[in-house]
C-alpha cells in the first residue's frame, strides 16, 4: 500500500470553496449550474459581511454581481471596502419608507430591527443590547425599481432576524420573482431547540416553489417551473 506524505495533494483540484455557514452557497451555485446561469444576479438583505457567513461571496468571486443590504454602520463599510462592484445599501426593509430603531446586539450576527427578538436574545443565552440607533429604511419594491429597473435578481438571500416574513410576503410571485430563495427558517436558539417556520416555507412553496435543501438553520428554494424546464 502506498501512502501520500509531505505537501504532494493530488486530489485539491476537486475541492470547493465555500463562505456559507453551512455549505448554502454551494448548493445554490448547484442549481445555477445545473439551469446553466453562470453568473446569477443575487440581492442580499441582511447581509452581515462581505465574505465571513456570506451566501453570495461565492458569487461575486466567480463574477456575478449584486445588492447587499446591511443596515449595521460599522458592518456596512466592509462592503464599501471589499465589494466595490456591487450596490451597497446602508438601510433596511420594511413595509414603508422612513426611519426605525434598530437593535445593535452583543453579537453582530443578531442585530434587529425587532423589538421582540432584540429581547429574547437576553434570555436565549449571554446576549445584551448594546446600542439602538435610527436607521432608514425602504420597502424591497422601491429598492427594486430603484436599484435593479424593476427586475427581481436571480437569487434572494434573506437573514433578516426578526423581519423575514414581512419581506417575503410582500413579493411579487406572479410575473417577477427570484428563481432561488436562501431563508433562515429555523428560530434562534442556543440549545438546539429551534423551531422551524413551517408556516413561511408553506408559504413560499404555495407560491410555486419547490423546497430544494434545508441546512436546518436555512431552506433553499427554486421556482418549480423553472427548475423542471432545466
Amino acid at each position: 500500500m502506498t501512502f501520500l506524505t509531505g505537501k504532494f495533494k493530488p486530489y485539491n483540484k476537486w475541492a470547493q470553496k465555500s463562505f456559507s455557514q453551512c455549505g448554502e452557497d454551494l448548493i445554490v451555485k448547484f442549481i445555477f449550474d445545473n439551469l446553466q446561469i453562470s453568473h446569477p444576479t443575487y440581492i442580499d438583505i441582511g447581509a452581515h459581511h462581505p465574505f465571513y457567513l456570506s451566501n453570495t461571496a461565492l458569487f461575486y468571486e466567480l463574477g456575478s454581481r449584486g445588492i447587499n443590504i446591511e443596515p449595521d454602520p460599522v458592518l456596512f463599510k466592509e462592503f464599501l471596502a471589499h465589494r466595490k462592484n456591487d450596490v451597497n445599501l446602508n438601510i433596511g426593509i420594511s413595509n414603508e419608507n422612513g426611519y426605525a430603531d434598530f437593535y445593535l446586539i452583543s453579537s453582530p450576527t443578531l442585530n434587529t430591527f425587532s423589538k421582540e427578538e432584540a429581547e429574547n436574545y437576553k434570555t436565549q443565552g449571554d446576549y445584551s443590547i448594546t446600542n439602538v440607533i435610527k436607521i432608514p429604511i425602504s420597502t424591497f419594491k422601491k429598492i427594486i425599481d430603484e436599484q435593479n429597473n424593476e427586475k427581481y435578481p436571480d437569487f434572494l438571500n434573506i437573514d433578516a432576524e426578526g423581519v423575514d416574513e414581512l419581506i417575503v410576503t410582500s413579493l411579487d410571485y406572479t410575473q417577477n420573482y427570484p428563481i432561488v430563495i436562501c431563508l433562515e427558517t429555523m428560530s434562534f436558539s442556543t440549545s438546539g431547540s429551534g423551531v422551524k417556520n413551517l408556516e413561511m416555507i408553506n408559504f413560499i412553496t404555495n407560491k410555486g416553489y419547490i423546497e430544494y435543501a434545508s441546512t436546518y438553520i436555512n431552506t433553499i428554494f427554486v421556482k418549480e417551473n423553472i427548475w423542471k424546464k432545466s
